[in-house]
């Protein structure tokens, strides 16, 4: 059994969703927030459809990427809102969220940044994949070197906390934060992730055909969250 549509494509259609749903919403623009953006984005795809795109990270190497109409530093689980209420149609969390301390605040955060009806499109790693699990056990001090060995870079291998990282957990985060709809789906990406070599690239498909037959285990979660349609309605 195959482990169905690929990662990138998943997070298109999410994408693809969420900013045509603003693009439906007066006044017309669509301005979203990449939170943990790193150095690049699934969102660079749809630049053209977005009105404002503004970038969020603890700290960042060098200069912001230059797709960015604006860069924030901002610690997510810190207490205090990074954002203003309601300032975004769409927040995406591309593979963010296994780096929070506090993901629950974190969550939060962005639901209230939210507008009405806004969505926030997050992936990030299952730690019920049983080699996800097994990485998470080792020891930071031992785990560090490991990143750099699969990541692109070494601007890549940010600490990993992995305290929101299984299905069921973002489930219930995306709830209590006040997303008043969420979907999940699982995708096998080890492949992909651990492909800067060719060891840990044959590794990653060994892991990924070890639980294709297993969604919930599968080694990336995909989640969309919907605000409520009604400031009222948030918590």
């Amino acid at each position: 059994m195959t482990s169905g549509p690929a990662l990138r494509d998943l997070v298109r259609v999410a994408l693809d969703g969420a900013i045509s749903a603003a693009e439906s919403h007066p006044p017309g623009t669509v301005t979203v927030l990449d939170a943990g953006c790193g150095h690049d984005s699934p969102l660079r795809a749809f630049r053209p459809r977005i009105t404002r795109l503004v970038g969020a990270d603890i700290a960042h190497q060098g200069e912001p990427p230059a797709y960015l109409d604006e860069f924030v530093t901002a610690d997510l689980c810190a207490p205090g809102e990074p954002f203003p209420a309601a300032s975004f149609d769409l927040v995406l969390m591309n593979f963010a969220l296994e780096h929070m301390a506090d993901p629950p605040v974190a969550i939060g955060h962005l639901r209230r940044a939210l507008r009405p009806g806004g969505r926030l499109v997050a992936t990030t790693v299952n730690r019920r994949h049983p080699f996800i699990a097994t990485y998470l056990a080792i020891p930071q001090r031992l785990r560090a070197p490991l990143q750099r060995l699969v990541k692109a870079s070494a601007a890549d291998a940010h600490p990993l906390v992995g305290a929101c990282n299984d299905p069921a957990t973002v489930r219930r985060v995306l709830v209590e934060a006040g997303f008043v709809e969420s979907r999940l789906q699982t995708v096998g990406h080890l492949r992909q992730a651990w492909g800067r070599r060719r060891l840990s690239a044959m590794l990653g498909s060994v892991g990924d055909a070890l639980v294709a037959d297993r969604p919930g285990r599968r080694s990336s979660i995909v989640a969309v969250g919907s605000a409520p349609l009604t400031p009222g309605s948030a918590r």
